[in-house]
Parts: C-alpha cells; structure tokens; sequence
C-alpha cells in the first residue's frame, strides 16, 4: 500500500472543476469561511482530502433512510489474542483475516463492522504507518482507531536456529526457505521493508510458499517445508519455534464512531480493557496491551 506522504493541493481553478462549480461560487465560499482552503503566498490552495471530507460531511439523505449497518465481522489481520478475544468476550463478532490491506479496503466498502491493522512503512520501519494511512484517507472522516496491542514482529525459525539467521541478508545467504504472506499483509510489507532497507529483491532470495497467517508460517517450518518467516513472537512461542525480533509494531482496530457505540463493540472494547485480557496477553507472550481501548486516531 502507498503511504500518502503529503498534501494533495488543488489550485482555485482546479478545486472548481473539482467541485463541478464556477470559481466565482468558489471564492463566495471562500469568503464565508464556508470551505476548507488556506492561502500561500497569495493564492488560495484547498487539500483534496478536506474537500472529500467536506462534501461527505454534507451528503444528504430521504427522511427515514440511513446507511446500511455493516455486518458483524472484524476484518483485517490475524492475531492469536484477537481471535480468542473475539470468543472470549461473546460479543457474537465474528473473524474474517485476510491481511490488513484486503481488510482494509473492506471496511472502505462497507462490508466489515471493523478491521485489524498492522501496516509498515517501507521507507521508515518504525514509524506509525496505522495513524499516517488512515488520517490521509477522505472516507474516514467519520471513523476512530482503537488501540488493540503492540506486538513484537520478526522472524520464525526451527527450534535452535540451525541456520543462524538473524538479518534478511542472511536468508539470501544462506538460501533459506522463505515463507511469504499474501501482498498487502503487515507481515508482508514489513518483509519488503527489510528487503528494500537492504536492496535485496525477490531474485536474491529462494522461491518461497505463500502461508495466510502467522500460525500457518509456524506450521510450514514446523513440517520442514520451510525455514524462515515473518510472524509475532505469540505465534513463536506458541509453536515451539525460536523467534529473531526485528521491530515493535502497533496492532490497531479500524472502526466508524458510529458503529463504535453499537453494543457489540462495546462489549468488546470493555473486555479489552479487562484483567482476564491482559493476563491472556501475557501468557501468549511478546505483547503489551496498557493501552488497548484507548483512542489513537479520530479525525
């Protein structure tokens, strides 16, 4: 996924085909404060994105008509402790993972009540990717990032790491047998962050199996069908694999305010902030919930 780095500023001119009004009709809005704009070196810019979120804002609707409620499922990443919480808690949420990118762009469809992200900046590896894609994103304008953990990510390898791995240099190396996740997976972005970090390309490394979700890259080395992968240390440990930690990452619930009231959330995020789920996240290791419930992002 792209991280929008910056400001996508339209000019008066283009803000107004943009908007499908005359400019005159513009600089009226202009001059009622009635439009988010700024103004540089004497000329009027207005950011996209606002302009989205400003035309969103004022989307009218029949009496009567609402949007359609998004069905019960949490999208998005997989995560031992967020599937067991999901049972746990009896919320009646169910899971679909499929990495946080496809999760994603279901939630921005509607078609999920929530969804789990993980995402890695490839030019910075640990900077706060989760808050810096969602606050460039216009249809989130009504939206909130809910904190669920942050976990330890980094390399699952045979018990005893008879390869000694350590670094993504030494997968190429050494020709390890590398597990992959599908494109668009936290797991998978972190793994191209490395390679990019170390200019190393799909051609430096072995052909490698494609596995859904950290339990199945732990699987895949405990048969011996692989070496390596990029996974949670929760997973390790629960697999008996030894585990190479590369970088902490923030484990985040994507969710509308709205929807976020509704009460299977609600009972969701109270049993995040229960005793029984930070002892849970204990004995699964390699995770720290001190903030899980907690508001990261709203716009």
């Amino acid at each position: 996924m792209q991280i929008n780095a910056g400001l996508n500023l339209l000019t008066t001119a283009e803000a107004a085909d943009y908007l499908r009004i005359k400019e005159r009709k513009l600089y009226e809005l202009v001059a009622a404060d009635a439009i988010p704009c700024t103004k540089v070196s004497g000329k009027w810019l207005f950011p996209r994105a606002d302009l989205d979120r400003w035309l969103l804002a004022g989307m009218a609707r029949p009496l009567g008509v609402a949007p359609a409620d998004p069905p019960p499922i949490i999208g998005g990443s997989h995560d031992p402790l967020l599937q067991w919480a999901l049972a746990e808690s009896r919320a009646g949420l169910a899971m679909l993972p499929e990495g946080s990118d496809a999760g994603y762009r279901r939630f921005l469809k509607g078609e999920v009540v929530a969804t789990a992200i993980h995402f890695h900046d490839v030019e910075e590896l640990q900077a706060d990717a989760n808050v810096r894609i969602v606050s460039s994103e216009a249809m989130l304008y009504d939206s909130v990032l809910i904190g669920f953990a942050t976990r330890v990510q980094g390399f699952l390898v045979a018990s005893g790491n008879p390869l000694k791995i350590s670094t993504i240099a030494d997968v190429s190396a050494r020709k390890a047998r590398l597990v992959t996740r599908p494109q668009g997976a936290g797991a998978q972005q972190l793994l191209e962050a490395l390679m990019r970090k170390e200019n190393i390309t799909e051609d430096d490394l072995p052909a490698a199996i494609l596995a859904p979700t950290g339990p199945d890259v732990a699987q895949a080395i405990r048969s011996g069908h692989c070496d390596i992968g990029v996974a949670t240390e929760a997973v390790a440990l629960a697999a008996g694999l030894d585990f190479v930690p590369l970088v902490q990452e923030r484990f985040d619930l994507l969710m509308g305010q709205r929807d976020a009231f509704r009460p299977q959330l609600q009972q969701m995020l109270k049993f995040m902030r229960s005793a029984n789920f930070a002892a849970r996240a204990k004995e699964l290791g390699g995770l720290d919930v001190s903030t899980a419930g907690d508001v990261r992002w709203a716009p």
